[in-house]
């Protein structure tokens, strides 16, 4: 019978067996950290334009970065869903959406604000843009023989104080875009605030306002239909959606008031990992179906470096502190 030192030959083949198991461990719990699903927050409704190009774009991500949940939180104008991505835990596995509203007008609209625009947020990449659109109904364009922006502009000017048009609510981009256009035109309308943009623009298709600045993603049936005349876009260069159309900017430079939305994370979230959610998301941004997608949206994919997305939102907050004071509009 041979005889063996059992002890010694016991530790020995444990501390083979950890050495063997521990890699495995380790690569096992990286692989199980590169599963964990990433929480998306959209601060609106399920639905909408925003949320379902959210959605999309998570579809398309799902094979670079994991899966994706969207979550939605809808509430003060998206204040509440934008607060939660800034309280959120800097780990790049909560992001979410930063729109005109959220991290342009609305730091400028409300008197208390639950986090800083500026500050409590890393931006990603600018996702999307939509134009707006001035448009009339179209028989009330008829009858005041107005076919152009300028004809609205100088039917204004001949008729003080006879024009009104409607918005989806004070401080909404239709109001914005409204008191912008009278101050750079020099005239004057009446301005008609609704409870959201679907009864601004049930008001204007039964002529209770005279025009309206619509979102075309909104706008577009209705002007193809005929029931709403098309005067200007609010976008720098015409849109590819409606290239007939000549920009506000080609009478009034500089003038631009699109409607945008990107991606963010909180504040302090590591490089590295802005870095990573940056490219995943601008490959999907940049994949062909993304852009058949979104084209159907009429909104146009504006993909970007975090650089690039935080100087362009600071501009945005810039610009609307103007419009937003001159405007006179508040929610306390």
């Amino acid at each position: 019978m041979i005889k063996t030192h059992s002890r010694p030959f016991a530790v020995a083949l444990t501390l083979l067996a950890t050495m063997l198991i521990a890699p495995m461990v380790n690569a096992q719990v990286q692989a199980n950290a590169q599963t964990k699903p990433i929480r998306l927050i959209v601060p609106y409704a399920a639905g909408g334009p925003i949320d379902i190009t959210a959605r999309a774009l998570a579809e398309q991500v799902k094979n670079t970065l994991g899966p994706v949940i969207i979550d939605n939180r809808p509430g003060a104008g998206g204040n509440i869903g934008a607060d939660a991505v800034a309280k959120a835990t800097p780990d790049g596995l909560t992001i979410g959406i930063a729109a005109t509203a959220t991290h342009a007008v609305n730091p400028w609209l409300y008197r208390k604000m639950p986090y800083n625009a500026a500050t409590d947020f890393a931006p990603i990449t600018q996702m999307l843009r939509v134009p707006n659109v001035l448009v009339m109904n179209a028989d009330t364009a008829k009858r005041l023989n107005i076919n152009s922006l300028n004809d609205l502009i100088a039917y204004a000017k001949a008729h003080p104080a006879q024009l009104n048009y409607g918005s989806g609510g004070n401080g909404s981009a239709g109001h914005l875009a409204g008191e912008m256009f009278k101050a750079r035109a020099g005239i004057f309308a009446l301005h008609i605030p609704y409870n959201g943009g679907n009864p601004a623009q049930l008001a204007l298709l039964s002529a209770q306002v005279d025009f309206n600045f619509d979102n075309l993603a909104t706008a577009a049936p209705n002007i193809r239909s005929g029931k709403l005349k098309a005067l200007a876009v609010t976008t720098l260069q015409r849109s590819p959606a409606l290239p007939d159309v000549p920009p506000l900017a080609d009478t009034f430079k500089g003038f631009a008031i699109d409607t945008w939305w990107g991606l963010v994370a909180p504040a302090g979230t590591p490089k590295a990992e802005v870095d990573r959610l940056n490219q995943a998301f601008v490959m999907a941004l940049n994949a062909p179906e993304t852009k058949a997608r979104f084209a159907t949206l009429l909104a146009e994919p504006v993909p970007t470096t975090p650089q690039d997305f935080a100087a362009f939102m600071h501009g945005e907050l810039k610009k609307y502190e103007g419009l937003v004071k001159a405007s006179g509009a508040q929610v306390d």
